[in-house]
């Protein structure tokens, strides 16, 4: 029995990182944005468009998605990112916003995840995204309307501004360490999935404080 050759090693090398490019960075990658779009629809198309544009981080789009990469597509983002960022500090127009979400946000979820799988045909990319980053997207989301609705009725709205500071923060801060180290995304949606949802209990626990102290009052009178 011979030993292996260097020759040998060098292509098992290749075989074990051809699936590992092709599939298991694409949909950590996916994860890290779809992770984000939960939280805004615009924000991590935009910061994904961007870097494909000037080849940051080594992102790249598959080719049926090269399109979010032109001027055209960015300015759109841009502007969309904006309109999102100032009308989700605006009460009523933040509840509205996230109404939308609930549709748009699991379809920029699917988008942006199926966009990352460089080395597919864009039928399995497209579809590939939809398992990834659509129900990621509609979780995420789920977890920022029960803490928004919360907030809502234990501050009356005027909490919602600086929640929705931090929920900007947190997208950016997702999709960025997405870009940087994506095999960190799984415990990045662990930790982001355990501040959003304890943030929306924490709420409702103040809720049902308030409900049960106007009830007691209400009673006693």
């Amino acid at each position: 029995m011979t030993g292996l050759s260097l020759q040998d090693l060098g292509q098992a090398a290749g075989a074990a990182t051809g699936p590992l490019q092709t599939w298991v960075l694409p949909a950590l990658l996916g994860l890290g944005l779809a992770s984000a779009t939960g939280l805004r629809t615009f924000l991590p198309l935009l910061m994904l468009a961007l870097a494909a544009r000037f080849g940051l981080f080594g992102i790249e789009l598959n080719d049926r998605m090269a399109w979010l990469a032109d001027w055209p597509a960015i300015a759109a983002l841009g502007i969309a990112a904006v309109v999102e960022f100032t009308g989700d500090k605006i009460p009523v127009v933040d509840h509205g916003l996230n109404v939308l979400g609930g549709f748009t946000r699991p379809v920029a979820g699917a988008v942006a995840a199926g966009s990352v799988f460089v080395g597919l045909d864009p039928t399995t990319a497209a579809i590939a995204g939809l398992i990834v980053g659509a129900p990621t997207a509609f979780a995420f989301n789920a977890a920022q309307g029960g803490a928004r609705l919360a907030s809502t009725a234990t501050t009356g709205g005027i909490g919602n501004p600086v929640l929705s500071l931090v929920e900007d923060v947190l997208a950016f801060g997702t999709v960025l360490l997405a870009f940087l180290a994506p095999v960190l995304v799984p415990v990045l949606m662990v930790i982001l999935a355990v501040l959003v949802f304890r943030l929306a209990r924490r709420m409702r626990a103040r809720l049902d404080a308030r409900q049960a102290s106007t009830l007691s009052a209400t009673r006693s009178s």
